[in-house]
């Protein structure tokens, strides 16, 4: 019911009729609720963008909402029935899982930009439920699958649109009916990308490739992709190609972290100055808290944010040393971020498989311990939507002051990990946690660097980006010091299905 009270702001309203007049050019009425045939050789991209808390979310939801009773189908990437070609559709991407996995919880159905670029084969046994649940087919007879479970479904995909975890409701593994994995052939239709100041100039142009109506969303304010001189791929959008909010008031809602976050764009404003307006949101709001130790106990599942790479590896030992985890092995429960996929072209569908489970560069899992072949882990996906699986892994536990890191095992090709108690703003940008801890030396050395970035101090964008990433509580930690943890790191948080065994992925194969 919120959603049909909400009443749109002036600049949001500007926005929402140039994204229906750039989608009635494409075939599309959302005044009417007409989707028509999409025209030939059309194409157009334009950008909505604003700060934190103007309303960049609500804006795409309504769209999807408009989009969605005009009877365009929405992709999710899990399944595409090869029955709808001809209809009009919409697929709503984000740069990470924990990123799609926050507009999922919005109940904005999106996916990965990388999933999008790869289509799952089905078995064709269990193709028929998966066309069943689209609408595109009978109600089938499978054996193995009661009524009962394909009645459970049923339930599911009603609610979450999802086909892998509808079977997976009915009793099913995902390894039991996806066969494989494919790079996408066909082109899509409408896409909306959230967190767009994360793309950089290649995957803008695949992007471009894959929609011809194209409509991002990002954050001008947020630090640019590394590589781009500082620069966003909407920062050359012109009116009306460009859409920007301005931040929304809202009294009952206003939160002491968007206010900081405002007051960033201040030119006026010093590292001091910004400083003593932390010290008074937490004097009057429990949201914004002043720490003098970092809390070991929630780096566990929200990592700390720094600017510089030796104080992210000085942090992670301290957590480690913290919890007694050996040097050499890991325990369950420690968090890691994967730094990409160590295999040669040659294995290209040995890759796919494990991009397409969510093991993209710069996502983070939890690890559940070893897995049953050498070499191998069990991996919690944080934000993917099946989110445990077994993986060839190589661990990398980095020192100060050594150049090398240590891997206490791996195997001898796969997904790499580094360690994720702690990590660089750049790599938080697309995430966001409940609580979000900040360590502000970091923030004041960059401040004293007196770096600019696309025209703004470095620490600004820096400051902007760590506290936008919390969701309800800010700990600003002003001090170089940990405090020791009150509980056992645990994986009891965490739900625990049978993993998937990535075959293609055998070390003996690779």
């Amino acid at each position: 019911m919120g959603m049909q009270t909400y009443q749109f702001s002036e600049d949001q309203a500007e926005a929402y009729d140039a994204v229906a007049d750039v989608l009635k050019r494409a075939g599309v009425d959302l005044t009417d609720g007409i989707a028509l045939p999409a025209p030939p050789d059309k194409s157009s991209v334009m950008a909505i963008v604003g700060r934190a808390g103007s309303g960049k979310t609500m804006l795409l939801s309504r769209l999807h909402n408009a989009l969605d009773e005009a009877g365009v189908e929405i992709v999710s990437a899990d399944f595409e029935s090869r029955k709808k070609r001809e209809r009009r559709t919409l697929a709503i991407l984000a740069p990470t899982n924990k990123a799609a996995s926050v507009l999922r919880g919005n109940g904005v159905p999106a996916t990965t930009i990388h999933r999008i670029l790869y289509t799952p084969l089905y078995d064709p046994e269990y193709e028929k439920v998966a066309e069943w649940l689209a609408g595109s087919g009978e109600r089938p007879t499978i054996e193995g699958l009661t009524d009962a479970a394909l009645d459970r479904a049923a339930e599911f995909f009603k609610t979450n649109q999802s086909v892998p975890g509808a079977l997976a409701t009915a009793g099913l593994r995902g390894s039991d009916f996806i066969i494989g994995w494919k790079r996408r052939e066909d082109p899509l239709d409408i896409g909306f990308v959230d967190e767009a100041s994360m793309l950089d100039e290649k995957q803008f142009e695949d992007l471009k490739e894959i929609f011809p109506t194209l409509v991002l969303f990002g954050d001008p304010a947020q630090l640019a992709p590394v590589g781009q001189s500082g620069e966003m791929v909407f920062d050359n959008f012109k009116e009306p190609r460009k859409q920007t909010l301005s931040r929304i008031h809202r009294q009952e809602a206003d939160s002491p972290i968007l206010d900081l976050a405002h007051d960033l764009s201040d030119d006026s404003l010093t590292f001091s100055d910004f400083e003593d307006r932390i010290q008074a949101a937490a004097a009057r709001d429990d949201r914004v808290i002043i720490a003098a130790r970092v809390d070991a106990d929630k780096m566990a599942r929200s990592p700390v944010l720094v600017w510089r790479n030796v104080t992210r590896i000085r942090l992670i030992q301290a957590f480690r040393g913290a919890f007694g985890a050996p040097p050499d092995a890991l325990i369950p429960g420690e968090p890691l971020i994967c730094d990409g996929i160590e295999l040669p072209l040659k294995h290209r569908k040995r890759r796919i498989d494990l991009e397409a489970r969510g093991l993209i560069k710069g996502q983070q899992v939890v690890y559940l311990g070893a897995g049953r072949k050498p070499g191998f882990s069990r991996l919690h996906v944080v934000g993917a939507v099946d989110p445990q699986i077994s993986a060839a892994s190589i661990v990398k536990i980095e020192f100060p002051d050594q150049e090398e890191p240590f891997i206490p095992y791996a195997a001898r090709m796969g997904a790499t990990f580094l360690h994720g108690a702690a990590v660089t703003i750049h790599k938080a940008q697309g995430s966001q946690w409940p609580d979000v801890q900040v360590f502000a030396p970091d923030i004041w050395a960059a401040a004293q660097s007196g770096r600019v970035e696309a025209g703004l101090p470095l620490w600004k964008r820096l400051a902007y980006v760590a506290i936008t990433r919390a969701q309800e509580r800010l700990f600003w930690v002003t001090r170089y010091a940990l405090a020791r943890p009150t509980q056992e790191l645990s994986i009891a948080d965490l739900s625990k299905p049978a993993p998937l065994e990535l075959e293609a992925n055998k070390e003996e194969e690779v």
